[in-house]
């Protein structure tokens, strides 16, 4: 691929850092002047279009990752004032022109796919040579602040092509890069449309109102919903449809048996996971987050009733206090509303690593390919669908969806297959695993990484992975020749764990050299 002035940005690089430097103390007032006009494609357009242009996926990375377009000017600067506003699809908001019921699809995806359009060309610059590739990471993974055990590949993605290996087939525990597998089976066995629908039913020949999850953590009961599916609509029309049927006072149940097993992850009670439950409002956070760590609820499918029935209550309906049953068969729907599409809660988990829609997501793998929505049921599902894809699972084992799990165990070779799989003509429907993961100093978990080395910010995207002793990265680059590469690296050392802190810099200066590489 030949990305157009490249030789001209880099003499204006200087001019264009010093540019970042200035967006930053006026984001407000730059936003405003900068922000791109909304762009809205439906996820079916945006699969055509990926179908359409087949491999011309990484010229469309080029463009929309990396920081050029065709004036030279940075993009990455436009996209992180737009990014500090909190909406668009640069930090994966689903605020404009989004109703709870229509949740605009993949936000981020119109971004990725509007670069297809340019004069960029895939292919015409050759790959990085692997010898040339191996003198550049060699001393930056051999640092000991990574821990005793390295693993790494890196990829050519448009031909498939594997141009450096360290261990690429030994297993190691990938921390939350096990998200970017959750990412392919989903969309893989669920495809990018499927929504999830928490319905209100009303038991026949009773007065016995349920609440069915369906297994949407994203489910929100605040006034703002920013898109996601609102449990205030819900109660506003079971309301309206129990007052059609002349009843003003009901009895509440609320029905989680979609799910199995236990609801406590395996790692105990911990602020990174709600219990694991089909019906939950806002992540079952008790705070105002909606990301990151925060205290849980013991019991977030009870307070998600409870909330439920006084949200009733407020628009006439008298209930009782909330207990535990299941819908049955004969149960009539009142009410019901839906997640936004799998694509947009693939990139949401992505982008914040966020455990809650792991876990959800692994469920609704199992789900779908008739396995059981549990741990182990999930967990499975995605080992089997990964297999369906025909992917490198040589001593791979997946405990978990989220990556909490130290048993989960994964290979460089199988992280960077996946990536490789993302951008494949032949799965568009996988597209979001690429266009979800986090932006180097712009989003998500990279918002605060890659900022003292402007030449990697902007370029790198990547999911991170980090517990104890453990340090992983994953992503895409594009080189300055012009080449999409995917690439994994994973380190560990459980009986010395290394400082994170250092561990996670020694990792982006790896994938800063890789981005910075022509290495031909």
């Amino acid at each position: 691929m030949v990305v157009p002035e490249l030789r001209a940005w880099r003499a204006a690089r200087p001019h264009v850092v010093r540019v970042a430097g200035s967006v930053k103390p006026h984001v407000a007032r730059i936003t405003q002047a900068v922000r791109p006009r909304p762009v809205k494609f439906t996820t079916p357009q945006l699969t055509a279009v990926a179908a359409t242009v087949g491999l011309a996926l990484a010229a469309g990375l080029v463009t929309a990752a990396g920081p050029w377009d065709s004036t030279g000017q940075r993009t990455a600067e436009r996209d992180w004032a737009a990014s500090r506003e909190g909406e668009g699809g640069t930090d994966h908001g689903l605020t404009s022109g989004t109703s709870a019921k229509a949740p605009r699809p993949a936000p981020s995806a119109a971004t990725v796919l509007a670069g297809l359009g340019g004069s960029t060309s895939t292919g015409s610059m050759p790959a990085p040579a692997e010898k040339a590739l191996a003198d550049v990471l060699d001393p930056l993974l051999n640092d000991p602040a990574l821990g005793a055990q390295r693993t790494a590949v890196v990829v050519d993605v448009a031909t498939g092509k594997r141009l450096y290996g360290k261990g690429a087939d030994k297993a190691q525990t990938p921390a939350s890069t096990t998200k970017i597998a959750t990412a392919v089976a989903v969309l893989s066995a669920a495809g990018t449309d499927r929504r999830i629908t928490t319905r209100a039913v009303l038991e026949p020949d009773t007065k016995e109102v349920v609440l069915v999850g369906a297994g949407d953590p994203t489910l929100t009961a605040r006034e703002d919903t920013k898109g996601y599916a609102s449990l205030r609509t819900l109660a506003d029309e079971t309301a309206t449809a129990l007052k059609a049927r002349h009843l003003d006072q009901v009895t509440i149940s609320y029905d989680t048996s979609l799910y199995a097993g236990a609801t406590v992850h395996p790692i105990g009670a911990n602020p990174n996971l709600a219990p694991v439950s089909a019906l939950m409002v806002d992540e079952g956070r008790i705070d105002d987050s909606d990301s990151g760590t925060a205290k849980r609820s013991t019991d977030p499918a009870g307070d998600a009733a409870r909330k439920f029935a006084e949200l009733l209550q407020a628009k006439g309906i008298k209930t009782t206090s909330p207990g535990l049953s299941k819908a049955t068969s004969r149960s009539q729907d009142l009410a019901s509303v839906s997640s936004p599409p799998l694509s947009a809660l693939v990139e949401r988990m992505l982008t914040n690593s966020d455990n809650d829609i792991a876990e959800a997501l692994a469920r609704q793998v199992a789900l779908v390919t008739g396995g059981q929505a549990s741990f182990s049921g999930g967990a499975a599902a995605i080992g089997a669908q990964l297999k369906k894809l025909g992917l490198p699972l040589a001593g791979v084992h997946f405990a978990d969806g989220s990556g909490l799990n130290r048993a989960d165990k994964l290979t460089a070779d199988l992280l960077t297959a996946l990536l490789a799989k993302a951008g494949d003509p032949a799965h568009p429907e996988l597209r979001p695993a690429l266009t979800g993961l986090p932006i180097a100093g712009f989003t998500g978990t990279l918002s605060d990484r890659y900022t003292t080395d402007a030449s990697a910010t902007g370029v790198v995207r990547a999911k991170t992975g980090t517990l104890t002793g453990v340090n992983t990265l994953a992503g895409t680059v594009v080189d300055t020749d012009g080449r999409l590469l995917a690439f994994a690296f994973l380190t560990s050392d459980e009986a010395h764990p290394p400082a994170p802190a250092p561990a996670q810099t020694a990792l982006d200066r790896a994938a800063t050299a890789l981005a910075a590489c022509g290495c031909r």
